[in-house]
């Protein structure tokens, strides 16, 4: 399998220093968050010659880039204030979100990525008044039609699902399945993160397969993340491994090895990328279990 690491966990380098520390640590392939090489935050200050840059110091240290994730973090200034969003009813926030992300797809496209990874769950929840249906509706032909703008520039929408703690649209592979069906394009598909899986069987919450009164084994929910990635093997294009309390696969306690068996039976060609959220005790040690661990359990990389 191929490992990559997401860069903002060394937001605190160049781009250079952080292809050089992800190479050492012997992973083969960079995942950007746009707001980490964007001044302001702000993509559309990037051109095309920016993200070829950014592939020939990848290339030169021997790392590919895989794609984008994190595609709408810290936009909120952008869009004269008033940022972006996936279900909003309003229609032109809706057109320069769309406008957005199509300047994000030609930058991936540029640095020779392959997936775009729509996580941004603050910019996709919905208001207690918008209704479901018509918020599904609006995110589809916005998916729709970006999806039919990435398929000749070979990138893949991946929609991810989030657990209920970060958004209330889209918290589980379910839900995500439901509305790739409704936006019925090759190019758009599913992302799986451990994190979020985790907590697919939280007895709290509304609609998941866990019954009421019932608190589901550590060695259960490791398990049925297994089953998830199985029952979603057609779909699945990317996949983080993270733990819920915000590092590194292996240092919670999550068990992977159920997730990574399941990636092997499906025989998974795609990425495995270590995204965290905290960076503590530094982020240099953090990548460095993390990749020991990713390789005791999936395997050597390809």
């Amino acid at each position: 399998m191929k490992f990559a690491i997401c860069n903002e966990i060394f937001q605190d380098r160049s781009f250079v220093e952080q292809c050089e520390t992800a190479a050492a640590l012997g992973y083969t392939g960079l995942e950007i968050a746009p707001f980490t090489i964007a001044p302001k935050g702000d993509a559309t200050r990037l051109d095309a010659s920016y993200g070829e840059y950014l592939l020939e110091t990848a290339q030169f240290h021997g790392l590919e880039i895989v794609g984008l994730h994190w595609l709408l973090a810290k936009t909120e200034t952008l869009n004269k204030g008033q940022g972006f969003h996936l279900t909003s009813p309003d229609e032109k926030i809706r057109a320069a979100t769309f406008q957005y992300l199509k300047h994000l797809a030609d930058l991936c496209y540029a640095m020779e990525g392959s997936v775009m990874v729509w996580g941004s769950p603050q910019q996709r929840n919905l208001a207690p008044e918008w209704s479901v249906d018509e918020s599904a509706h609006r995110a589809a032909d916005l998916l729709r039609e970006l999806a039919k703008y990435c398929q000749p520039l070979g990138i893949t929408i991946a929609l991810e699902p989030l657990g209920h703690q970060e958004t209330n649209f889209l918290t589980s592979a379910r839900e995500t399945a439901i509305l790739l069906n409704l936006i019925d394009h090759p190019n758009c598909q599913l992302h799986l993160d451990v994190k979020a899986m985790s907590y697919e069987l939280d007895p709290a919450t509304p609609g998941t397969p866990t019954p009421a009164g019932i608190t589901p084994s550590r060695e259960q929910i490791d398990n049925y993340m297994g089953e998830l990635i199985r029952h979603h093997r057609e779909r699945l294009v990317h996949f983080h491994a993270n733990d819920p309390n915000l590092l590194g696969p292996g240092m919670g306690a999550v068990d992977h090895c159920a997730a990574a068996q399941a990636l092997k039976e499906i025989n998974y060609q795609g990425w495995i990328s270590v995204e965290v959220f905290r960076y503590e005790p530094s982020p240099n040690e953090i990548a460095q279990q993390s990749i020991e661990y990713l390789r005791h359990c999936y395997g050597q990389t390809s």
